[in-house]
């Protein structure tokens, strides 16, 4: 497997058919690691970076249980484009796409999990599975973390637990967090409401990108906030208990709007489908909007024969850089634009789903 074989495909967490995957995208669980035997990355030299990156791939990833299903790649030599690529597909942080130095990832089969190294800490370990499935996440990302550590010695402290670079993590070292679809809530304005009851258990809301990223096409991640004293089991099920309450609350506003306002809804749907497949040039933020919109449709009925996975794709490959990898050249801003209609365009005709929206 080589990074140009990830451009046209879809990861694992995209197929739509996990469980509440109408309304959940994803689950994702990420453990932040750290060699016993070198300093944190903030203070670490080019040589310990070095030195770190090679020890984890020459002790780690040699491992059975890893080398057989690992695409490696050297996150520092990779041109800004395809570092970017990686970020939009969930693989690696912006922080670690725009860090310098020694670093890389190591990315599974149908990308269900990735492993960074040098990026706040010397390891991230992260798995995502399709909808709400924290449990098979943790068994996987356990697995993992397991054979990993035969090989090296992780930072750890009799009574704190696993050190990390930053304090909140400090702990099992775990961020638990579930993507969810929430553009209900944004439309009846409830979502403010729900945000601020999340706070107030220690939950973190954070955009499609994670920590200090906006929300894009009503996309949320919602992650715990600490993890020092907590098991990971008490991690897990508190996003686990808070998560079917969110579903609950979306699920209603679905319902409300297609009873009390669903020519407005139809309309709003409408609309967006006609705008992605008739435009000759549109943002990456107008479409995602959009096709937030589009989303919501097609899991009420109002759009046929345009399935999920198709629009989850759709949210991805519109990204600037994937729209640059599938072109297979550079694009500034106007070009994409440009690109990305064109691309909605083909992909909606051949889809079947612009007969269907004329049907409803």
């Amino acid at each position: 497997m080589e990074l140009e074989d990830l451009t046209g495909s879809s990861g694992e967490w995209l197929r739509g058919s996990g469980p509440e995957s109408d309304i959940v995208i994803s689950s994702r669980i990420r453990l932040a690691r750290n060699l016993a035997d070198f300093p944190f990355i903030r203070t670490a030299t080019d040589h310990d970076r070095l030195a770190i990156e090679q020890t984890i791939c020459e002790r780690a990833l040699a491992d059975e249980h890893l080398k057989k299903s690992v695409l490696y790649l050297n996150v520092s030599e990779l041109e800004f484009v395809d570092r970017q690529f990686l970020v939009e597909r969930q693989l690696i942080s912006r922080e670690h796409a725009e860090s310098q130095g020694a670093r890389g990832v190591a990315i599974g089969s149908r990308e269900t999990y990735s492993l960074m190294i040098n990026e706040e800490d010397h390891l991230r370990i992260q798995v995502m599975n399709s909808g709400l499935d924290l449990k098979a996440a943790w068994n996987t990302v356990s697995d993992i973390d397991d054979a990993v550590e035969k090989h090296v010695t992780y930072a750890f402290h009799e009574k704190l637990g696993y050190l990390t670079a930053c304090p909140t993590n400090v702990g099992t070292g775990m961020r638990v967090s579930v993507m969810l679809h929430l553009p209900a809530l944004v439309i009846t304005r409830q979502i403010k409401k729900v945000f601020r009851s999340l706070h107030k258990i220690s939950l973190a809301v954070r955009g499609l990108y994670g920590e200090g990223s906006q929300a894009m096409g009503d996309f949320y991640q919602i992650s715990n906030q600490i993890t020092l004293g907590r098991s990971e089991l008490d991690l897990i099920n508190q996003v686990s208990d808070v998560v079917p309450v969110l579903i609950d609350y979306e699920r209603r506003a679905r319902e409300f709007l297609m009873r009390e306002s669903q020519k407005d809804l139809h309309d709003r749907v409408s609309r967006a489908y006609g705008i992605l497949s008739s435009a000759k040039t549109i943002s990456s933020e107008e479409t995602m909007h959009l096709l937030s919109s589009v989303r919501m449709g097609v899991n009420l009925g109002l759009i046929d024969n345009l399935q999920i996975p198709d629009v989850n794709k759709l949210f991805i490959h519109t990204q600037p850089a994937h729209l640059q990898k599938l072109r297979g050249e550079e694009l500034d801003t106007a070009d994409r634009n440009v690109e990305r209609a064109s691309y909605l365009r083909r992909y909606l005709r051949t889809s079947g789903g612009e007969d269907a929206a004329e049907q409803n």
